[in-house]
């Protein structure tokens, strides 16, 4: 099971941000769209960064509401790991689990495709899971009918 494959059954939309945008703004767009990171782009569309919820909360925590007024260019994570769609659930789990984010884009040819979340990758295992255990009891009711 590969990343392609989440992103076929989930969809490819990807919320990005400009560098230039104030964290204010920032803050608005994660909340009214409901979602923990923001992949931030130049005009070319090229990933230059990413913006996450726990970026933001240390932030405020450091510097309080007033720092809200910078822009997304100076507080993004700007060294981003992203996965290709031939990576495995597996190896995107691994990276996830042992990065310590929720978030990982996915490129291809250096052009973002995509974006899968750790609940995305949780989710298809377990549906892997559950599949294998039912394949397997229709083996074992099979051979012992």
């Amino acid at each position: 099971m590969t990343v392609r494959r989440i992103l076929e059954t989930k969809g490819r939309e990807v919320v990005t941000i400009d560098p230039a945008t104030t964290l204010a703004e920032a803050v608005r767009t994660l909340a009214e769209r409901r979602i923990g990171v923001l992949v931030v782009t130049g005009a070319s569309g090229d990933l230059q960064g990413i913006l996450s919820e726990r970026d933001v909360v240390r932030l405020v925590s450091g510097g309080g509401m007033d720092a809200l007024s910078g822009t997304v260019g100076e507080v993004m994570t700007r060294e981003v790991t992203t996965a290709g769609e031939d990576t495995t659930v597996d190896e995107a789990m691994e990276i996830m689990t042992r990065r310590r984010f929720r978030h990982l884009p996915v490129c291809e040819g250096g052009r973002l495709v995509g974006i899968v979340s750790i609940g995305d990758v949780v989710k298809r295992r377990i549906e892997a899971a559950e599949q294998e255990a039912e394949e397997m009891r229709s083996y074992i009711h099979a051979a012992a009918g």
